[in-house]
């Protein structure tokens, strides 16, 4: 029995065998003629820019500059902060079958020489320098039984930009520019403004308006008209430095801050005045000076686009030495910071008692609308405690705004769907009364 049972294992192994030498051949036939993915030559275009949370295009030529057809499979990899993998579609055959959709990973069908597009639509989440992964080629054999694969980096750069939701403010405040400018009928006086023309007495003008020699040669009360200079320096100053990174709604402080100077920088370039930008915690991190007027706002994207905040307490006092040796000129300096007590009273305080005798400043801070809506709450033992809490917050806050005045700060302290607004209507007013 024992060699019976011997013999009974001898076809079992002998078609095991066969198998295995079938099975070896085949995937030998299939390394032999499927496509080398090392053949593919990689070449992108596409955009570089993108707002954040808007959708842009990478594309990606492929070419089989090899001997034999190759097909696989393509994975074009992402980061995910780049947004990759919501919506993608590939064109074969360029200038041929048109746009089909697909998943991220792309079905590659190459004869020797022919191209495939592969279009990745991207919706990147968060600022900065987006580069992509490494690009992954697997060509498998006619049977599927076997395949190469090889990864290849293939270089490309997507800056993701601020979004600039306040953008929607700009119409209605460059109204109130042309107004204030003198484009309108409305012509503002005030001291620091250039003569206009002079024009008829009304019922609520300013007496001090009045020009007497003028209207001693003529039956008519005559008053002066002035326009607002123009040509006026402006220095928006991020505070990069720890508070910067405190969240205050959906977003950090930073981007507020941020939103904010694109709007003052796109009304006051278009009021002729010549805005540059610092990001500054205790050293300086950026710096864009002397913009042309009409690149200042494309240039102020880009460089905020890889700013972050740093864990180090703002430096007051190298910040206040830096603005008073660079900005000779008599300015308006915008200081987008926090309105902490701590760092206001400890760090800031002296340093702006300097700054505001030779310059008009701002600080502008974001305020938390939760702060607001604990000291309304009540109906409860600890929603009480928790008003209590935070009318004592806002009573401190104001008193720090109080004390900012009382040196000559202007102070503008607004939640953030307010905020960007409320910075250019600051601006609008110092420019009307001629304070720049």
């Amino acid at each position: 029995m024992a060699g019976a049972s011997g013999f009974l294992h001898v076809p079992g192994l002998l078609c095991v065998g066969a198998f295995e030498a079938v099975l070896g051949a085949g995937i030998a036939m299939d390394l032999a003629q499927c496509g080398r993915p090392q053949d593919l030559e990689f070449t992108r275009d596409g955009d570089t820019t993108a707002r954040l949370g808007t959708q842009v295009r990478v594309s990606m030529l492929v070419r089989n500059a090899g001997r034999r057809p190759l097909r696989g499979i393509l994975r074009d990899a992402w980061t995910p902060s780049a947004g990759n993998g919501i919506t993608a579609t590939t064109t074969a055959n360029v200038g041929g079958l048109g746009q089909l959709p697909t998943e991220p990973r792309h079905t590659l069908d190459l004869a020797p020489g022919a191209a495939q597009r592969i279009d990745t639509m991207l919706t990147p989440t968060r600022r900065g320098d987006r580069k992509p992964d490494f690009v992954t080629v697997r060509s498998i054999g006619p049977l599927g039984l076997a395949g190469r694969q090889v990864s290849r980096e293939v270089p490309w750069r997507l800056r993701v930009l601020p979004p600039f939701h306040s953008r929607k403010h700009l119409p209605s405040r460059l109204v109130q520019l042309r107004e204030t400018d003198g484009r309108t009928p409305v012509l503002v006086r005030g001291q620091g403004s250039e003569f206009d023309s002079l024009r008829e007495y009304v019922i609520g003008d300013d007496v001090r308006s009045i020009d007497w020699r003028a209207t001693a040669r003529r039956n008519d009360v005559v008053v002066r008209t002035w326009r607002p200079e123009r040509d006026r320096h402006v220095v928006i100053v991020l505070d990069t430095s720890r508070t910067s990174a405190g969240r205050v709604g959906d977003e950090p402080k930073l981007d507020s801050a941020m939103d904010a100077a694109l709007l003052l920088t796109a009304v006051a370039t278009r009021a002729g005045d010549r805005v540059d930008l610092l990001a500054y915690d205790d050293d300086l991190r950026t710096a864009v000076t002397g913009a042309l007027p009409g690149r200042t706002l494309a240039l102020f994207s880009d460089a905020m686009a890889v700013m972050e905040p740093a864990l180090v307490e703002l430096d007051g006092a190298s910040l206040t030495r830096h603005l008073l040796t660079r900005v000779r000129r008599r300015s308006l300096i915008v200081l987008l910071t926090s309105l902490d007590t701590a760092s206001i009273n400890e760090g800031l305080l002296p340093e702006l008692r300097q700054l505001t005798r030779k310059h008009t400043v701002i600080l502008a801070s974001v305020a938390d609308p939760r702060i607001a809506e604990l000291a309304d709450a009540r109906g409860s033992a600890n929603a009480v405690f928790a008003a209590a809490s935070a009318e004592l917050a806002l009573s401190v806050r104001r008193r720090t705004a109080d004390e900012l005045g009382r040196i000559g700060v202007e102070v503008v302290d607004a939640v953030p769907v307010d905020f960007a607004p409320a910075l250019a209507d600051k601006y609008l007013a110092l420019k009307a009364r001629g304070r720049l």
